[in-house]
């Protein structure tokens, strides 16, 4: 369907509106208004155009909300040899907008967004350098350069945009940057009292002080990583039940990775499989309290779940916790045996112990009606489109973390296992992983397309969203081991005053 003059700038206004809405995080007061908008721009091809930042803006949108829209409109910006037009660089809001679509990418595009990608991002970085960009697109795009809008969390994002866009003077609406402030300073108070909830919880359990020789207390790291998944005040229960599992699967990961022997570990897997907390009484005091404390809580979301007949849910945390306790187990033996597996049989096991199903899981113990029966009988299946972010987290985090890791008795990561498997150096490893990370990226993009028509994207944006925390917690390093690094970040989202 072609467009005319006007219909195109009133079609720009719009999509501009949503893009801006979306990234000021306040687009969750709007999503029948923007999902009205794109099924329309999906059914009638609006989407047919000649303004490179508008075919890309769209392009991206749509398939951030489900939309398998064709790969297609790429080929009316090549030349007759195939080649991305030249004057394209001329554009470079276009060129921006063409970069940040090619991360939506699927195996089933081919080499067409891959090479697109290549193309913006060798003439971004250099226009980059050239000082011809004006503050606030160059701040947009050295932005995008760092991390592409598609993997960043969408809560520091919003902190980090509604600055961008204040000094935006073209784009700048008024009316919603007054919105995007006093929504962000309403929800940090917010969150604010939920971090409180957490810490009282966590203090009176006293798990930090009883395990303080070998365990990490990271109480406030565990509720920053679910308000990177979800930030919405109706989640506001869930966000404290998800933070209370992520904090005791750290306990319990912390367990198996540095404080218990094989011969302990193995006795708790064991009572774990059965859940019998009478058989608990006979391991040692660590892992008896901490499964007492896992129990407690188990029994306190059933309790707070049975008002909605929502109590089953938690049944499905527990075989959960069981099969992460298997893989936890075979890691300590990897451990103990210096065995160092086959980069496959490695993230076979490894892909379960990023706990990513798990979290995933646990983010919708306490959500309203959209997490249904079905949406935890898939997510007991470990689905595939679990199964690609859990291979995505894995290897980001070995690749951030393997050489702490390997400084203590550790099992081997999956570069080391990728060194031995292939005979190459520590850099050549890490960049084959880096390679392996974005064609599960591709695999993820495409799951979540396939699988759109089943589950809404309130559940699928869960999972992702806990892979998109991987560039805030493992930019360069491993900042949750390293909690220092991470403070500035949690300071601006849950302490730090916006400027209304």
């Amino acid at each position: 369907m072609l467009l005319n003059g006007d219909e195109i700038k009133n079609l720009k206004v719009k999509i501009e509106l949503i893009a801006a809405i979306e990234r000021l995080g306040v687009d969750y007061h709007f999503e029948k208004e923007i999902e009205g908008l794109l099924k329309g721009i999906y059914d009638h091809s609006l989407i047919d155009a000649d303004d490179l930042y508008l075919v890309f803006l769209q392009f991206r949108l749509l398939r951030q909300h489900g939309y398998n829209i064709t790969s297609d409109v790429f080929d009316k910006f090549r030349d007759d040899e195939r080649k991305f037009k030249g004057d394209l660089v001329n554009d470079v809001k276009g060129l921006l907008s063409l970069y940040e679509a090619c991360y939506l990418a699927t195996h089933e595009d081919g080499l067409i967004m891959d090479e697109a990608l290549s193309f913006t991002k060798h003439h971004l970085q250099a226009l980059s350098m050239e000082g011809s960009l004006d503050g606030a697109l160059k701040a947009l795009v050295l932005h995008a350069l760092e991390t592409p809008l598609h993997r960043r969390t969408q809560r520091v994002e919003a902190r980090h945009y509604i600055g961008l866009y204040e000094h935006d003077k073209e784009q700048r609406n008024d009316l919603l940057l007054e919105l995007a402030k006093l929504d962000f300073h309403l929800l940090q108070l917010l969150h604010y009292e939920e971090a409180k909830i957490l810490t009282l919880w966590w203090e009176a359990l006293g798990l930090a002080e009883k395990f303080s020789t070998f365990t990490r207390n990271r109480i406030i790291e565990c509720y920053f990583w679910i308000l990177c998944v979800y930030s919405e005040p109706h989640y506001s229960r869930a966000r404290i039940m998800a933070a209370k599992v992520i904090a005791l699967l750290s306990i319990s990961d912390d367990f198996y990775d540095v404080y218990g022997t094989l011969e302990e570990l193995q006795g708790l897997t064991d009572v774990i499989q059965r859940w019998d907390v009478e058989a608990a009484n006979r391991l040692n005091d660590y892992m008896r309290i901490t499964l007492n404390v896992w129990n407690d809580t188990f029994n306190e979301f059933e309790e707070e779940l049975s008002s909605d007949q929502k109590s089953y849910r938690v049944n499905y945390i527990k075989e959960m916790l069981k099969v992460i306790s298997r893989a936890w187990l075979q890691e300590t033996k990897w451990r103990d045996e210096e065995y160092i597996p086959p980069l496959k049989e490695h993230l076979e096991v490894s892909g379960v112990t990023t706990c990513y199903n798990i979290v995933s899981c646990a983010s919708y113990l306490g959500m309203d009606d959209v997490a249904t029966k079905e949406v935890f009988d898939w997510m007991l299946t470990f689905p595939k489109y679990v199964h690609h972010a859990c291979m995505i987290c894995r290897i980001v985090d070995d690749i951030r973390s393997h050489e702490f890791e390997q400084k203590r008795n550790h099992f081997a990561s999956t570069v080391q296992s990728y060194m031995k498997e292939h005979e190459v150096s520590v850099d050549q490893a890490c960049n084959a992983l880096f390679k392996i990370v974005d064609d599960e990226w591709k695999s993820l993009n495409q799951e979540f397309l396939n699988s759109i028509s089943k589950y809404p994207r309130a559940i699928l944006n869960k999972v992702v969203n806990y892979v998109r925390f991987l560039d805030t917690i493992y930019q360069r390093h491993d900042r949750y081991t390293h909690a220092s690094l991470i403070k500035n970040c949690i300071s601006m989202l849950l302490f730090d005053p916006i400027q209304l």
